[in-house]
């Protein structure tokens, strides 16, 4: 969500008359879209700034995201930049950084009920896989989250500005496009569910694909399960977290959901769409965490077997439950437990890259790899797929998988096929199901 916002900040500012440079000490403007979800990440804007500074170049600096959110006028106390702004007040850039170059106060963290959205320039040129954000805010309340109180409650864009742009993205060369959202799945207009905007992007023509994330388990409804068996566009891949594998330690975290209630839910995603890759987010270290109850986490990683996953220390956040819980977890045993959990994933990341050799899927080519000719592009399963030969960004190719990697795969282009894209996936899909 941090890049579609920095995205279209970008769109904003050219609409200004910025033009984007990859200097940082040559920018007039510098804008930092932080995120506030970890404490290393909220640390890392303040080296940041001080480094921009350090070097003698004098640019206006604007913080965004959610980091401005939680922090607001302390940031231009603790680091003296010119603009702050939070993830929902963003579309009010421009005057801030006009206030800011008179010598203003610059900062803006409302959050207001009329979307940022509508405020926003059309799309331009974007690459081959675009994000789309459709919903935003979080009503869950995990103990261990900011992002209901940096990202307000849940929000869902409106049915026709979600087509709309969708469309608007593909003229402007998207083939893939990520819907994303806090709890994408809660995504809901006048009664209709993230499944029924899905089937109506498929009918978009010259988009080839269609991803969604981050899920909660609790908004997986059975309509957009199915949905994986019916559109061919929708890609055979499922981010959905669960954070822990303990009953105990979900109650603790409110996550509403338990060890048996999240593994039932993936059989029936399973049971529609077998070669599904399935991913998700693992906390270890949260307050009270036992042994015992890490071990129930490595079982359910072995019980999963993801293709890919996200797993961090907790981190205590200001303000939320869990950082003043009884119980908080030594360092030395969460950095001891966490690379426990890495190597049973990377395990699981690697024997399920090995599994894909021999498969034949559709590629979309993304960018340049590091060698002469080479190309990286995502198979169906998000896989960086690498290939070398007569292709170009943005093209759908049929590729064989001959190698793997712990973290990618290797493929060789293959003669086109006779049919559509879909009629490959299908192939795909009787290849895995036998």
């Amino acid at each position: 969500m941090n890049v579609y916002d920095g995205e279209r900040m970008a769109e904003i500012m050219a609409d200004q008359g910025l033009t984007a440079t990859d200097d940082a000490n040559a920018a007039d403007l510098v804008v930092l879209n932080t995120c506030h979800i970890r404490e290393k990440a909220t640390e890392k804007v303040y080296s940041d700034i001080g480094r921009l500074r350090k070097h003698g170049a004098d640019p206006l600096i604007a913080v965004a995201g959610c980091v401005a959110q939680a922090e607001g006028a302390e940031i231009v106390r603790r680091a003296k930049v010119d603009v702050v702004v939070g993830p929902q007040a963003y579309h009010n850039l421009p005057d801030l950084v006009a206030r800011a170059a008179r010598g203003e106060a610059a900062l803006d963290t409302d959050m207001p009920v009329d979307l940022k959205f509508g405020h926003l320039p059309p799309r331009r040129r974007v690459a081959p896989s675009a994000f789309l954000t459709v919903q935003e805010g979080c009503d869950k309340f995990c103990t261990y989250c900011v992002v209901p109180y940096t990202r307000g409650a849940e929000v869902s864009r409106g049915w026709v500005q979600v087509v709309d742009e969708a469309k608007a993205l593909v003229d402007a060369g998207a083939k893939e496009i990520t819907l994303l959202g806090q709890n994408v799945n809660a995504w809901d207009d006048d009664g209709r569910g993230l499944h029924d905007l899905i089937a109506a992007l498929a009918d978009i023509a010259g988009l080839h694909r269609i991803r969604y994330t981050t899920s909660h388990p609790n908004d997986m409804a059975q309509g957009l399960i199915e949905a994986h068996r019916d559109i061919e566009k929708l890609m055979p891949f499922l981010h959905l977290p669960v954070q822990s594998g303990s009953d105990r330690i979900l109650k603790a975290m409110n996550r509403s959901h338990t060890r048996d209630s999240y593994l039932r839910l993936l059989d029936r995603v399973r049971a529609v769409r077998p070669d599904i890759a399935l991913s998700g987010d693992f906390i270890v270290g949260f307050p009270g965490e036992t042994e015992a109850d890490f071990a129930e986490t490595l079982s359910l990683v072995d019980a999963v077997g993801h293709s890919q996953a996200f797993s961090f220390k907790y981190s205590p956040r200001p303000g939320t439950p869990a950082a003043g819980m009884a119980d908080q977890v030594a360092a030395e045993v969460m950095d001891e437990r966490l690379q426990r959990l890495q190597a049973a994933l990377n395990r699981d990341q690697a024997a399920f890259n090995a599994a894909s050799v021999g498969r034949r899927c559709t590629v979309l080519m993304e960018r340049k790899g590091k060698l002469p000719g080479q190309l990286i592009g995502k198979s169906p399963w998000l896989q960086s797929v690498h290939v070398i030969g007569e292709a170009a960004i943005g093209d759908l190719v049929d590729v064989g998988i001959t190698a793997a990697g712990p973290n990618s795969v290797t493929g060789t282009i293959l003669e086109q096929p006779h049919g559509s894209e879909d009629e490959v996936f299908k192939r795909a899909r009787l290849d895995v199901a036998a």
